[in-house]
């Protein structure tokens, strides 16, 4: 294969390789405390935990960690989480995501997903600063 004809398919394979995030912020008007629950997940790496917190307080939000068997109306307020790590040269967060419910409805979600990042080097980021711009995002000001 020429170099020429090897440029348009490696422009298709590096086009496959995205990274999805989404968020569905809560609004203000939805914040009916100032204390969120969160349930912890002890299938996630504890440090998630740790970064999830600290982002929430620095919104300005009390929170309280649940066992992971409470359900979405142990408090007005809940959120869950789930993250994986995969392995690429390195270890990086492929997968973060943040529910928030109020009264056991859905009222807010973040997702980052680089399950299809493949070749992208951009799912090599720092998962702390990650989790904190999810958060930004997840309760704006």
């Amino acid at each position: 294969m020429t170099r020429r004809a090897a440029l348009p398919l490696l422009s298709v394979l590096l086009a496959g390789c995205s990274i999805q995030q989404n968020v569905k912020p809560v609004t203000p008007a939805q914040l009916t405390s100032k204390e969120i629950c969160v349930r912890e997940n002890a299938a996630v790496r504890p440090g998630f935990l740790d970064s999830y917190r600290r982002a929430l307080e620095a919104k300005g939000l009390t929170v309280r960690v649940l066992e992971p068997t409470a359900g979405v109306t142990a408090c007005p307020l809940l959120s869950t989480y789930s993250a994986n790590w995969r392995w690429d040269f390195t270890m990086y967060m492929a997968y973060a995501e943040m529910v928030v419910y109020r009264d056991g409805g859905e009222i807010g979600k973040a997702v980052y997903d680089t399950m299809s990042g493949g070749l992208n080097t951009n799912k090599f980021i720092n998962a702390d600063e990650k989790v904190r711009e999810l958060v930004d995002q997840l309760f704006p000001r």
